[in-house]
């Protein structure tokens, strides 16, 4: 007998629908409800909690729309697929906006329902994880890891697979995409959360002292050893220790860390005796050590020894989704919710590509923040590589070249024209509809003599 893979509740009024459907999903291995019709439904959804709920879009009294506006209210999370007659597009995209997270056109396959419930079930299991580790995990780690997209709802999904394992672990990432604030997390909900996480920068400490910063020493075994010191394994003991940036770390102490690894034992700088620790060990790095290993920088065995778990954190370009959080949190964070973007403005954060990824755009919304005077920031307050990216990627320079100075001139004459025109020359209101403070909207009259002849601000 097969394991239930989800809770589905199918509504018809046709019974010959629900039966064909009943019998297919059982098949699948899916829990199986069936309602004759919306009424009956919304009385199921009160009694108990599905993950998806499958319902045709006509059926009397309480059709397939009502039904889903029911559902919305009463469980927020239960995926909703429509089942829409052929050809009715707009009903299947007003079902969508509403909250419906798919919808099937009779006639259909069963390969058809096959595919949409499977997708349905794995989004459900993916939103449910995400709950769950934000449930498990108070540390501040991760609030600080914003994100709602696919690749992030994954990502927690591995966080939290990870952190049930003691096993070492291998962060992959781009700079400024939050491989600590990973790390934290896979700790924080790990077994071994009540003890401490240590971290520490293999690129930020000079070849000599990182041997002794991860080791300790003793008193006397070199210059400026004043007294005995304990190394970050030893703090890490029974806890995590996080080596960012590992592909820095110099070979001959990779053979020394390989062997902390391999026997839980290490020396202190100096020391002559072994010491026991139990660290769990999660590295990370935004280089390819596959490369470094063939350039003879960066040993195998220990990237095997490393690399049992891997977590490959995506970089911003790859969830623009959710730059409008990001964008929330870092104006909370920098202007306490005061300020706010204009609709144009995130538009050009969605579209700039982010090679620093998320530190990068709380940089420079720090920045904005603190020399913006306005409360809306629009898009001329951002920097000229993120305002200009959407010209720059259509632009094409004609073979006899051109005057960029007299084009970009009369392309903003026009559009400040434009603005007048369309709000009866009330100047305020175009200067909101080029995102623009009232102070630039008039400087930029002045300097191209159109201010003579405009209705009052």
């Amino acid at each position: 007998m097969k394991t239930t893979r989800g809770k589905i509740l199918v509504v018809d009024d046709e019974k010959s629908m629900r039966e064909i459907l009943d019998i297919f999903l059982k098949s699948e291995g899916y829990g199986v409800t069936t309602a004759q019709n919306g009424e009956h439904a919304t009385e199921a959804v009160k009694k108990d909690i599905f993950d998806l709920i499958i319902t045709d879009m006509n059926m009397p009294k309480v059709g397939g729309l009502e039904l889903l506006k029911n559902v919305k209210q009463l469980t927020p999370d239960t995926a909703v697929v429509i089942i829409t007659a052929f050809g009715s597009t707009a009903s299947a995209v007003e079902a969508m906006k509403l909250g419906a997270c798919d919808y099937i056109q009779k006639p259909f396959q069963m390969d058809d329902i096959r595919l949409v419930v499977k997708n349905a079930i794995e989004k459900q299991k993916l939103r449910k994880d995400v709950s769950i580790l934000k449930q498990q995990l108070k540390s501040p780690s991760l609030e600080n890891i914003i994100g709602e997209s696919e690749p992030m709802q994954k990502l927690f999904q591995v966080i939290t697979r990870t952190a049930e394992s003691s096993a070492s672990v291998l962060i992959n990432g781009e700079s400024g995409t939050g491989k600590e604030l990973v790390a934290k997390a896979i700790h924080n909900l790990s077994p071994r959360k009540e003890s401490h996480f240590v971290a520490i920068n293999c690129a930020a400490i000079p070849e000599g002292l990182l041997e002794s910063e991860l080791f300790g020493h003793m008193k006397g075994a070199f210059t400026g050893a004043a007294s005995n010191k304990q190394g970050l394994f030893e703090l890490a003991d029974e806890g995590t220790l996080f080596l960012d940036e590992i592909g820095e770390m110099p070979v001959k102490l990779q053979a020394k860390l390989l062997r902390v690894i391999e026997g839980d034992t290490f020396r202190r700088v100096g020391g002559v005796s072994d010491l026991n620790v139990d660290v769990r060990i999660i590295s990370a790095t935004n280089r390819n050590l596959q490369d470094l290993i063939e350039e003879r920088q960066f040993r195998e065995d220990l990237y095997f020894r490393l690399n049992v778990l891997s977590v490959k954190i995506p970089p911003l370009r790859e969830r623009k989704d959710d730059i409008a959080l990001l964008v929330d949190h870092f104006l909370k964070k920098f202007a306490g919710g005061k300020k706010k973007f204009s609709e144009n403005a995130v538009g050009l954060l969605r579209n700039y590509q982010w090679k620093g990824n998320v530190r990068e755009l709380e940089n420079i919304i720090e920045r904005v923040v603190l020399l913006c005077d306005n409360d809306v920031i629009g898009a001329d307050h951002l920097p000229e590589e993120i305002s200009s990216v959407s010209k720059t990627e259509k632009a094409v320079v004609p073979a006899g070249g051109m005057d960029i100075e007299k084009l970009m001139e009369e392309t903003e004459k026009a559009y400040l024209l434009k603005a007048l025109e369309k709000t009866n020359g009330v100047k305020t209101e175009a200067a909101r509809l080029l995102s623009l403070s009232f102070r630039s909207f008039r400087h930029k009259l002045k300097k191209f003599g159109i201010d003579k002849k405009i209705i009052t601000d």
